[in-house]
């Protein structure tokens, strides 16, 4: 148990990997000016859960288990992926796979192992309504901390608010699909795969038409092809194939720490070539192993004659018209510029991800915030928010800040270290406030956490 305190120095808005590392980090600090830090998290999921519906049976890591939660910050922290296998008893046998890549469920099974150790600073089930300037702020005055309102309970009729000195932004990526095109029972994105495809009736599957050329959509052609019997996949890619992720040794080092220092001092110039050289190394490419086995299915189909896995390439979905037992799919070929329709039961949008909207969480507060000459935000070396003198309170960002730390900023590869910056930064400014007022912050955390 533990007093709330009035003000916390951290809130984080979102409890994925991300805050969860900095939970971690925060955790790990100990004592700033003779006490720890307050922490307060707010998940609108109602428990733990990482890209649920994309854990498929095998499904593997593209980064090493060492690339966890911690070890490139801590590596004796005992929230490592190590000490998950020896809690769980299984680090023997893992060793025993000669592998640094462990399946995705069970690096999940991981990260809930982790999370529960911090359950008494998440509330599950919380929609962020609004950020604003606490009421008693007057006009004129330096804005240190910031109002937080939120929507709770079964039916989120329940608001409270809280305030804190620090917000960590957390909320992760919103689905994207192709235009004019929404979710229903027809249209399914791959974030929500797994939960519909578990409670269709697969038996009814005759064809099914996957969009997109990325892991993602590589995946589930590939789950769906050999879980359901009889069914027809169709895979619809803007390239003229599967492009492979490049995963050897000199272009993994644009994962490196030291990779992000690189790319945030250096010049425009310096910044396009990381982009035009290692973009293979994470966007849109799939995995060379997956690529060869649905080569083989293509290849084994080509031998026996039958034409269950279809590709469309250098192609893209142009229009859905639904009718009652399925829907009718325009596909636009980019190599005859032509436009054809397929049958389908089923689409399966593997499109990926928009970023956060940054300016609409901020609300009132998007206004002290500086940005580039492109209208971008810009964002300091320690993933905060540049803003005016007048907004003194820090708002950090865990994701959208690609432009200014590169293309691994916010990937899993950096995890550990980047909550590490973002964690010494909030400790670096309660100790500067603290010295500044001449007085101890108040707030009390939970001990043993």
């Amino acid at each position: 148990m533990f007093d709330e305190p009035s003000v916390y120095d951290v809130l984080g808005i979102g409890f994925g990997p991300s805050n969860l590392s900095l939970a971690i980090a925060l955790h790990e600090m100990g004592d700033v000016e003779g006490r720890p830090l307050a922490a307060r998290f707010f998940e609108q999921q109602p428990s733990f859960g990482w890209h649920r519906n994309m854990l498929l049976p095998s499904a593997k890591m593209q980064v090493s288990f060492l690339k966890d939660l911690v070890t490139f910050r801590n590596p004796h922290s005992r929230f490592t992926f190590v000490s998950y296998l020896h809690e769980m008893n299984r680090l023997a046998r893992f060793i025993n796979n000669c592998d640094f890549f462990p399946t995705r469920e069970e690096f999940h099974g991981y990260l809930e192992w982790a999370a529960a150790n911090f359950a008494d600073q998440v509330t599950y089930g919380a929609t962020i309504t609004s950020i604003s300037v606490p009421p008693d702020s007057g006009p004129g005055d330096p804005i240190d901390r910031v109002r937080v309102n939120l929507a709770s309970g079964p039916t989120g009729a329940e608001s409270s608010s809280v305030e804190a000195r620090n917000v960590v932004l957390g909320t992760g990526l919103v689905p994207r699909f192709p235009a004019g095109l929404t979710s229903d029972d027809r249209v399914w994105h791959s974030s929500e795969f797994l939960g519909k495809f578990q409670r269709c009736d697969t038996t009814k599957l005759k064809r099914v038409l996957v969009v997109g050329g990325g892991q993602s959509a590589a995946e589930i052609a590939h789950f769906v092809y050999d879980n359901v019997p009889g069914v027809t996949v169709t895979a619809v890619i803007p390239s003229y194939g599967y492009s492979i992720a490049d995963a050897t040794p000199f272009a993994n080092r644009v994962f490196d720490p030291s990779a992000i220092d690189d790319y945030y001092y250096g010049d425009e110039n310096s910044k396009d070539a990381f982009w035009r050289y290692h973009r293979n190394t994470n966007y849109a490419v799939v995995d060379s192993n997956l690529i060869s086995d649905l080569n083989r299915k293509a290849y084994d189909e080509a031998v026996t004659g039958e034409t269950r896995l279809r590709f469309a390439e250098l192609s893209r979905l142009s229009g859905v018209r639904r009718r009652d037992d399925g829907v009718v799919v325009s596909i636009h070929s980019m190599l005859s510029n032509r436009t054809s329709e397929v049958d389908a039961d089923i689409v399966i949008c593997a499109t990926g991800y928009e970023p956060m909207e940054i300016g609409d969480m901020l609300g009132p507060l998007d206004r002290f915030c500086i940005r580039d000459e492109q209208g971008r935000y810009r964002v300091e070396r320690d993933y905060r928010l540049a803003t005016t003198e007048h907004l003194r309170c820090g708002i950090y960002l865990q994701g959208g800040m690609e432009h200014t730390h590169g293309l691994s900023s916010s990937l899993l590869s950096n995890l550990a270290v980047r909550n590490g910056d973002i964690s010494t930064s909030v400790a670096r400014r309660a100790q500067s406030q603290s010295h500044d007022d001449g007085r101890v912050l108040q707030g009390l955390v939970p001990t043993g956490s």
